[in-house]
């Protein structure tokens, strides 16, 4: 992509707990720079974009007693699901990367506009494989779970920035306990493993102030942008990193 824009992506993740949206609301509100707010997550209610077809599969879901998105016990459960026809695990594979590859479209229509794409969540480090997950335990997962992990990790592609809104399983549990501190934990793990391989990986600490965590957020999205327009390499040097 022609980049005269100086556009970038940045992807905001976290646990349950730290803060994604009101942080992600905080940028839009004040930020200066254009920012194009994109979900990327897979819970289709609380997402501001959508497939059709991905609203339809939600009603369904839900007209035959399906409560819709809970948040998973563990980042390694393989616990056996029901049995399901296998034309519908295929059709809801293909609508799930479908749904992925349309959100990247409208980041891609976001950046020709000229905007920065705020990224809330991010599918690459959701389904990263945790480094504890034993080859095979994670053979144990659903033929189409193994597939669409793998497509991610090979196919989709990564944030220029990604942004770890950071605290301990423990302080997320407290704060929002809708995951369990199990999955929390080995969460964390797994966002600190998939982002020891991104070049422009942050931690912030989001045991200080909601205001202390936008000032450092919305300041490293500022100085990367700088780093654009003059061409240098971005080395951020954050207050709060842990």
């Amino acid at each position: 992509m022609n980049n005269k824009n100086h556009t970038f992506t940045v992807a905001l993740i976290g646990g349950d707990g730290a803060g994604k949206g009101t942080i992600s609301e905080m940028l839009l509100e004040k930020c200066p720079l254009p920012l194009a707010y994109l979900y990327m997550g897979i819970n289709i209610e609380s997402s501001n974009v959508a497939l059709p077809t991905s609203r339809f599969i939600e009603k369904f879901k839900k007209s035959r007693g399906d409560e819709g998105y809970r948040p998973p016990t563990d980042t390694t459960h393989t616990s056996k699901r029901k049995r399901k026809n296998p034309l519908w695990v295929t059709l809801r594979l293909v609508n799930r990367i479908a749904e992925e590859w349309y959100r990247q479209y409208l980041s891609r229509k976001f950046r020709r506009a000229g905007k920065v794409v705020l990224y809330d969540r991010y599918f690459t480090f959701d389904f990263a494989r945790n480094p504890n997950e034993s080859d095979a335990l994670y053979r144990r997962r659903p033929l189409d779970d193994r597939l669409h992990r793998w497509l991610l990790a090979n196919t989709y592609p990564e944030p220029d920035v990604v942004i770890f809104l950071w605290a301990p399983a423990e302080v997320l549990f407290a704060r929002k306990a809708e995951a369990s501190l199990e999955y929390l934990t080995e969460l964390m793990q797994t966002f600190d493993a998939k982002g020891a391989t991104h070049p422009q990986f942050i931690k912030v600490d989001v045991r200080q102030s909601k205001e202390t965590v936008f000032a450092e957020v919305n300041d490293h999205l500022i100085r990367f942008h700088e780093s654009l327009k003059t061409g240098d390499s971005y080395a951020p040097q954050p207050k709060g990193q842990v």
